[in-house]
């Protein structure tokens, strides 16, 4: 695997779904349907099949745990070009975004930051910040806490006014769920509650970190970027054509 694959697979380390299965080296996730990167296949490297093959055990695995088949695949990768000659289509409608950015920064001259503290399990304040209408199901829970994980509170005015996410993860800080409350926006507290994570990321061993956001949100986009966070490579998601994935289990 090159580079950006040996990436995505450290990201999804941190980011454990429920039930993992390998397909040589791509990797079949499902998570009761929490999030695309929990619940999509992670096509990296050799499936182990012709990719005809592969993708119908995308399809099967998919089908048995009711969930729509989906790959998540670098851009422009040799995978991802013979995934679209077998007629996948982009993942549009994906409600996060099909086309994703990952960022990576080095975690030198962190410090922590006043009224930001990371805890080493969520509090009741953070869950409920970090989950979204609808998310406040099992395999959420399961996934936000799976592995060594910091959990970061930004406290204003007496009240707990954003969130974040990190997980330690081959060397690698992971960051995501970051979320600051709509009454105490624009008052510097995302800036703040990444330096926090960053401190408490080296603090424990992680010299880099990376995080995963939406191509199409420039707003996040800035705030990384003035936090020294560069682009390292682009992944999307691919679905089946309609009607062109039948489950052959049943």
């Amino acid at each position: 695997m090159n580079a950006p694959e040996t990436l995505e697979i450290a990201c999804s380390r941190a980011w454990p779904p429920l039930v993992e299965k390998p397909l040589g080296t791509w990797r079949l996730r499902w998570a009761d349907g929490f999030t695309g990167r929990a619940n999509s296949a992670l096509a990296v490297g050799d499936p182990g099949l012709p990719i005809p093959d592969a993708l119908r055990a995308v399809c099967d695995f998919a089908h048995d745990r009711g969930i729509q088949p989906m790959v998540q695949v670098v851009r422009d990768s040799p995978n991802e070009r013979a995934i679209v000659a077998e007629g996948w289509f982009q993942a549009t409608r994906h409600h996060r975004g099909h086309e994703v950015v990952v960022l990576t920064a080095p975690l030198t001259g962190a410090s922590p930051v006043d009224g930001v503290v990371v805890h080493d399990e969520p509090t009741p304040e953070w869950w409920n910040l970090t989950l979204g209408p609808g998310e406040d199901i099992p395999a959420a829970r399961s996934v936000l806490t799976g592995g060594k994980v910091g959990y970061g509170v930004a406290t204003l005015d007496g009240a707990a006014a954003g969130v974040v996410r990190g997980a330690l993860v081959d060397g690698w800080l992971h960051v995501g769920r970051l979320e600051v409350a709509p009454d105490f926006r624009r008052r510097g507290l995302a800036k703040a509650l990444m330096g926090a994570l960053h401190a408490w990321g080296a603090e424990h061993g992680a010299d880099r970190a990376v995080l995963q956001v939406a191509e199409g949100n420039s707003g996040a986009l800035a705030l990384y970027a003035g936090l020294g966070y560069t682009p390292h490579h682009r992944y999307r998601y691919w679905v089946p054509a309609p009607g062109s994935c039948e489950d052959s289990t049943s």
